[in-house]
């Protein structure tokens, strides 16, 4: 064994040290390898220059466009859920779906998915299923391990079911690993891995996951006795108050998600128009003046997209300079008056103390994700300075099965990896290390990062460091113990697995939209 494996297994055994021992994660992940390459420095088996590296690896990741749309995706989730939309459009399905168990609990599905694909902020959707639909789903006669588990299970689809943040970070890293890849195979231009193409990937796999939670559901719940919804008589929703609580929620996933896909914007773009509209849902909500001002500003804002598509609104350019024409003052006017108009529901947020809690725990979460990206970048210099890319390239080579052996093995450490790290932490640490190995071969970069994506799923349901459990924990009652929730989760964990499986057999799953879209 080499000096260098034994420098890494000191590294990798310190890393995980610090993290049981309940060091920071920003700081285990950091600190340790570089106290360890110093110590190596020390012994001479470490060249200290590759340290000179990491400003600009920081300054790589602060000036990436593309993780923009981090922050943007995170603020408009809590603009939803410190509005309470997101919230209400959970009343009104389990009040109009809610007539015995199995709808009980499919309308807990179906909600969740709904969120998963508006907010994707994993702690609020399970407090928030929790508290409204726990004691529902007790009181209908469903066992505690079934409600406990399907909140835990629900509660994680905003990790797959786009556009989730998960994406956005692999898509970053998968892009880099496959041209990093295609150039060590002689391909010097390949085809670019965009977020869009994993999205437009990831949406089957997230919808086969719900069916496969719904089928699940259904089975358990066979024969069951209608729910007992005496003391929701009073709450019944008619079909418009459903409508009006779903539309606006499903108005903004369109235009968020479809603008992506149809290639009409980026993510960040998209990101954008997802805050501006979630602001608008958000202040229409309050009713008053400030939802008339947000109604109007979303109308107009449609039509000023319908007449752009006509080609009657717009600014015009000639010899690349603007033509202060009739048409060109006329779009800016209507362009400042929409802005406005946003602006005045904004601030009927702020007086309301919605925005600024959103905006403050925004930074909150983004610091958190940008600190462990910078600190993974720290982290990956170390392990290259002792050329752990070429070890690990010499243990995938090694194994049976050629690339499909590389994979299997990936999904195997990034499941187990999930028990005691982070969704971020195991994206920025393995996907850099493998990537550019196993993307050498013919495997679809889309496919590979949705198998990742499915796999990080399960990190947060699996004991003893699974978030969801420790969000749901803080919700339920106290009849209902950690144990309890440990077993509750093991079939949809189970079920995950079995998702992971399907699309590992079906690799078109993943590919087959993509390709038709793009």
């Amino acid at each position: 064994m080499s000096m260098d494996v034994v420098w890494l297994l000191i590294m990798a055994m310190a890393v995980f040290g610090c993290i049981l021992s309940g060091v920071p994660v920003l700081l285990a992940i950091a600190g340790a390898p570089t106290l360890v390459a110093l110590l190596a420095a020390a012994f001479g088996q470490f060249d200290l220059v590759f340290f000179q590296a990491a400003p600009q690896r920081v300054f790589g990741v602060m000036s990436n466009p593309l993780l923009l749309a981090v922050p943007l995706f995170v603020f408009m989730g809590l603009l939803l859920e410190k509005s309470r939309q997101a919230e209400k459009m959970l009343k009104s399905l389990t009040n109009a779906l809610g007539g015995n168990q199995g709808s009980l609990a499919l309308a807990v599905i179906l909600v969740s998915a709904l969120i998963a694909a508006s907010t994707g902020i994993i702690g609020a959707t399970i407090v928030m299923l929790g508290t409204i639909t726990l004691p529902a789903l007790l009181s209908s006669g469903i066992n505690k391990h079934m409600s406990a588990g399907l909140i835990c299970a629900s509660g994680t689809l905003g990790q797959i079911i786009p556009p989730s943040i998960v994406l956005i970070l692999l898509g970053d890293q998968i892009s880099n690993a496959y041209f990093e890849a295609q150039q060590e195979a002689g391909n010097f231009a390949p085809d670019p891995v965009t977020v869009g193409d994993l999205f437009a990937g990831a949406l089957l796999p997230g919808l086969l996951l719900v069916l496969l939670y719904a089928a699940y559901v259904l089975f358990r719940l066979r024969g069951a006795p209608a729910a007992d919804r005496s003391d929701a008589d009073g709450n019944k929703v008619s079909v418009l108050e459903l409508i009006g609580s779903i539309a606006p929620t499903l108005g903004l996933i369109v235009a968020v998600l479809g603008s992506i896909l149809v290639g009409v914007a980026t993510p960040t773009e998209a990101a954008s128009v997802g805050v501006a509209g979630a602001v608008l849902i958000a202040a229409s909500g309050r009713g008053g003046p400030a939802a008339r001002l947000a109604i109007a500003c979303a109308i107009l804002a449609v039509l000023l997209l319908v007449l752009r598509r006509a080609g009657v609104f717009g600014l015009e350019f000639a010899g690349g300079k603007i033509v202060w024409s009739g048409t060109t003052i006329v779009s800016v006017a209507l362009m400042l008056l929409a802005f406005c108009l946003l602006l005045a529901a904004a601030n009927s947020l702020l007086k309301k103390d919605v925005l600024i809690p959103a905006l403050r725990e925004t930074v909150s979460i983004t610091g958190m994700i940008f600190g462990i990206v910078i600190a993974a970048s720290i982290l990956s210099l170390v392990f290259r300075g002792f050329d752990g890319d070429e070890h690990v390239a010499e243990v995938l080579q090694a194994l049976p099965g050629g690339a499909y052996g590389m994979l299997v093995l990936t999904l195997l450490v990034i499941f187990l990896l999930g028990f005691i790290l982070e969704f971020v932490e195991i994206i920025f640490i393995v996907v850099p290390i493998v990537g550019p190995i196993i993307l050498q071969s013919d495997i679809s970069p889309v496919w590979f990062a949705v198998l990742i994506a499915l796999n990080l799923q399960t990190s947060f349901l699996t004991p003893p460091f699974g978030f969801a459990l420790f969000y749901f924990r803080s919700v339920a009652p106290a009849e209902i113990r950690t144990s309890d929730i440990y077993v509750a989760v093991i079939p949809f964990v189970a079920i995950q697995l079995l998702a992971l499986a399907v699309v590992v057999a079906f690799p078109v799953l993943a590919t087959w939209l993509p390709a038709v879209l793009f």
